[in-house]
């Protein structure tokens, strides 16, 4: 049996792993436009380049999703870092189009293995805390990575490749000290049947799914947009050519989104769900209103109202469908949530590049936080008319 300490720095670790996977997938987005700049595509290029990161993500939780349970973790976790370290590797070197789409979607599928994987070996090893971890770490390295990232550019000299020699030198070290950790799961039979991409919501769970993916679909959709194209949309809408910006944007974005899970971790889901709701309505409202009004401050009070309610959403969604489940049904449920999430985190911001071709960035912009209001609105009068909550307020 491990001892306190052990146990203690096994979590530090890996959450920790986790943190890193996550800020690697942040850090392109503060150097969206120097690459625009540097290799001359269009905004839905740089979608495209978003977007594919996305789908990668969602074939490995499809089909490697599951693969610790069998193999054990530490391989799965070994491999993921791999990946990663390979994506970094064509980070540095990118000199073309093909390159930045080459290295995201590498980095999709190790982010997607990685976080399933990180994930189970969080709940092995603390059955309590694992869970808050995986819920905030990933949101803490998204900031880290943009913001970071977005002070290298800033200040920093080799501004496109300085931030993935650092990620780099990080994952290496993490491969290396991987192997101090404890196993906590025994290999059995079945790695290969365990890669077929498999979906499932339980019957019990199918409601609750239903009321509250309005909600989620727009709340993702917002993470999407801030990912891909926020940074330009600051730079069109106010004129800033800092390089810090969009980095510091989605640091806002994701820092509100995991303080309020903290501070709303004891509650009960349908306590979140229609606040948050109305957050991401007033949040996106003033983004949109600082927009027109070329207000800096005015856009990172929008973003900062907007994280809560990001935040808000997706606790308060988990912990309404996960108590449905059955134990055996859990990681197929889990399955299904995480690829509606991410189809809405992909697919709405990939439109958005195209439409900007036609229509223009901040026209774009209006049309889409106007969809986003609308299905937001839509999302807490359907909870409001809701006669009994959507869970019992059991914790998954």
């Amino acid at each position: 049996m491990s001892s306190p300490a052990s146990t203690r720095a096994s979590l530090i670790f890996l959450a920790l792993t986790l943190l890193g996977f996550l800020a690697a997938s942040s850090a392109p987005t503060p150097l969206y436009h120097l690459y625009q700049e540097q290799l001359q595509f269009s905004p839905a290029v740089l979608t495209l380049i978003f977007g594919v990161y996305a789908f990668s993500l969602l074939a490995a939780l499809l089909t490697v999703g599951s693969l610790s349970d069998y193999l054990g973790r530490k391989p799965v976790i070994f491999v993921a870092l791999l990946l990663n370290i390979l994506a970094m590797l064509l980070f540095i070197g990118a000199d073309s189009v093909a390159w930045l789409i080459g290295a995201r979607v590498i980095q999709g599928f190790a982010t997607g293995m990685a976080t399933s994987v990180l994930g189970a070996a969080l709940l092995d090893f603390d059955r309590r805390q694992g869970p808050l971890i995986t819920s905030i770490a990933p949101l803490l390295g998204m900031a880290c990575g943009a913001l970071g990232c977005g002070l290298l550019a800033e200040f920093a000299p080799l501004p496109l490749q300085l931030t993935y020699w650092l990620l780099l030198g990080v994952f290496l070290a993490q491969a290396v000290y991987l192997w101090r950790l404890k196993e906590s799961v025994s290999p059995q039979a079945g790695a290969w049947q365990s890669l077929r991409p498999t979906l499932h919501v339980p019957l019990q769970a199918r409601r609750a799914l239903w009321r509250v993916l309005p909600l989620d679909l727009a709340a993702w959709a917002v993470g999407g947009f801030y990912l891909s194209l926020a940074p330009s949309l600051v730079r069109a809408a106010t004129g800033s050519t800092s390089n810090l910006i969009g980095g510091a944007l989605v640091a806002v974005l994701t820092l509100s989104g995991a303080l309020a899970i903290y501070l709303l971790r004891n509650q009960e889901a349908d306590k979140m769900l229609r606040p948050s709701a109305s957050l991401l309505v007033i949040g996106l409202a003033l983004v949109l209103v600082a927009v027109h009004g070329a207000s800096l401050p005015l856009f990172f009070i929008g973003t900062l109202v907007t994280g809560g309610g990001f935040g808000a959403g997706f606790l308060g969604a988990l912990r309404s469908l996960m108590p449905l489940a059955l134990p055996h049904e859990r990681a197929g449920l889990m399955s299904a949530f995480y690829v509606l999430s991410y189809l809405a985190f992909s697919l709405p911001s990939l439109l958005a590049g195209n439409l900007t071709r036609v229509f223009g960035l901040i026209p774009t912009t209006d049309g889409y936080g106007a969809v986003l209001i609308v299905l937001c609105a839509a999302a807490l009068w359907g909870l409001r008319q809701s006669v009994k909550p959507l869970s019992d307020g059991v914790r998954p």
